[in-house]
């Protein structure tokens, strides 16, 4: 084990870049205030859409639920957004009018947006803007932005409450419940924290169960005082208060390993004027539990190995490798952009592997001795073993098997995906974090099977991997952006969405005059979120847990 921890301490401190400052997670919460409709007889039913820009376009990242008629909403879903200390992260906040017949946007429905930098909201902590509508004119409504950093500890808690024999405060019908719950601040302030979904026509309601961080519930202080509000709700927006009652978290764990913590719901009001009164209902927590979200690094100093394995591409677009035009011209005394990129990530990636061996294959070649095509054949000609020892070892076979080869294609990439996702599904057996897939496939091109190769990546987002694609050469990649689900989410041929985001998608042209650590900083950018994103959602804890990470837990 000694060697081990040795490679994860090397790793952790060389490599800034899978634990560099700038992965700060920051929660945004939202409001508005005297938001107008076109319509003056109705109040809106306001949703808010936060989008980012990225190459210059507006991309949707997320959206609050709707408030139906209200000029004054103060939203309960939060915005959670990486904040990178380093870029400018422009940010832009779209008010639409919802109507209940439809989800849809429409020209009609836009309110007012305001845009800022995420720089400028964590900075002042809370920004507010007048919105603007079309034509960037400015009326009388505003919005307000609270961030708020998830620090050190980004744990989360699931609650499910439940309320019985409240009042009624409807004359037809049963109050229609729902249920807020604030915090409240340092400075006598409040936060709303959640708002449940309300329950139709009944006095004794069993809410839905719901998630939120620590940091967000307590700011991390299990003795922070937090307000919780029952209202009835009213169409016309007008909601007509049941009561209240105070508790903390740590009140609220009281509800772990089956056990119930319960208050009464009292009106203070009524308290004061009635002789006998009790409460308005009582109000139960029948579960609380905390999940633990561990870091990129817990996974890793826990013993996780990062598999890394590369594919290149020998399709006949790249150049005879003889002609100094080639990309595949091996050049005495300068590597070609291939070896330059498999370089710059491989160094990167070889210091979270311990045993150094990584597969490497190549894709689109005649190969000996039949010279029949192939799409995932092994460079070192070995199918039994095509590992090869380091990175030095992948740069050795890949110039020697060059002149072997014949290169030809079409271009598919498609079963060299579904080759390692093979490996990773063996892996996932284990419902252990012992093995994540790197796969870094460099292309010169557009690739032909892109039906097939949407159908892999579909299929390996529910596997322990991760895709990354350096376009080479001046091709125009646009298809390749597609694959990379960041301007919206791939799917598959029969449409069915990717359940994480696993494709990087970089073209060497824009590192060309970088160094080498500018590009695998941007091609491994994404890999950390990915790694924690896919044992978190399998609920997978680290193997064992580090020093590292027991420093950094929320003391019971």
């Amino acid at each position: 084990m000694k060697k081990m921890s040795n490679i994860y301490e090397s790793a952790a401190n060389t490599l800034g870049i899978f634990n560099s400052p700038c992965l700060t997670k920051v929660e945004l919460r939202v409001a508005c205030k005297g938001i107008s409709d076109r319509d003056a007889l109705s109040k809106p039913d306001p949703c808010v859409i936060l989008k980012m820009q990225s190459h210059g376009q507006w991309f949707e990242v997320d959206r609050t639920e709707v408030i139906r008629t209200c000029i004054n909403p103060i939203f309960s879903k939060l915005f959670t957004v990486d904040f990178y200390f380093e870029e400018v992260q422009r940010l832009r906040f779209e008010v639409h009018d919802i109507s209940s017949n439809h989800n849809g946007l429409k020209e009609a429905d836009f309110l007012g947006g305001m845009e800022c930098t995420l720089g400028q909201i964590v900075s002042q902590r809370k920004l507010s803007k007048s919105l603007l509508k079309h034509g960037n004119t400015a009326g009388k409504s505003s919005i307000t932005v609270i961030a708020e950093e998830l620090s050190g500890n980004d744990d989360y808690v699931e609650l499910s409450f439940s309320a019985r024999k409240l009042d009624d405060k409807d004359f037809f019908s049963k109050s229609d419940p729902f249920l807020e719950i604030f915090r409240m601040n340092d400075d006598a302030t409040q936060q709303l924290v959640h708002r449940t979904e309300v329950v139709m026509n009944n006095l004794n309601p069993a809410w839905k169960t719901f998630k939120v961080s620590v940091n967000s519930l307590c700011s991390g202080d299990q003795d922070r005082r937090l307000k919780c509000i029952v209202w009835d709700w009213d169409s016309n927006g007008k909601h007509d208060f049941i009561g209240e009652f105070s508790s903390t978290f740590k009140e609220m764990r009281g509800a772990m390993e089956g056990r119930q913590v319960q208050w009464e719901c009292i009106n203070p009001k009524y308290k004061a004027k009635k002789k006998n009164y009790k409460n308005s209902g009582i109000v139960i927590l029948n579960q609380c539990k905390i999940h633990k979200m561990h870091s990129f690094l817990d996974y890793i100093m826990g013993g996780c190995q990062i598999q890394f394995t590369v594919a290149i591409d020998f399709t006949a677009s790249n150049g005879d490798p003889r002609n100094s035009c080639s990309l595949h011209y091996i050049h005495p005394y300068q590597p070609n952009e291939y070896l330059k990129a498999l370089v710059a990530v491989g160094e990167i990636c070889q210091d979270y592997d311990s045993d150094k061996m990584f597969p490497a294959f190549g894709f689109g070649a005649r190969i000996p001795p039949e010279y029949k095509v192939s799409h995932d054949f092994a460079i070192n000609f070995n199918e039994d073993n095509p590992e090869c020892a380091g990175i030095q070892g992948v740069v050795e076979a890949y110039q020697s098997c060059l002149p072997k080869l014949q290169l030809y294609g079409p271009t598919n990439i498609a079963p060299i995906i579904q080759k390692v996702a093979k490996s990773a599904s063996e892996e996932t057996n284990t419902k252990e974090a012992s093995q994540y897939f790197i796969l870094l496939i460099l292309t010169d091109g557009v690739i032909t099977d892109m039906a097939d190769t949407r159908e892999a990546i579909v299929h390996a987002s529910h596997l322990p991997m991760s895709v990354i694609i350096v376009g080479v050469g001046n091709a125009d990649f646009s298809d390749m952006q597609m694959l990379d689900g960041d301007d919206g989410i791939l799917r598959s041929p029969k449409g069915e969405p990717v359940l994480r985001d696993i494709v990087q998608f970089v073209p060497f042209r824009n590192f060309k005059h970088a160094s080498p650590a500018a590009l695998a900083k941007s091609v491994l950018a994404e890999v950390p979120n990915q790694v924690v994103d896919y044992y978190n959602g399998k609920g997978i804890k680290p193997k064992c847990v580090s020093e590292y990470e027991s420093s950094r837990t929320l003391a019971p």
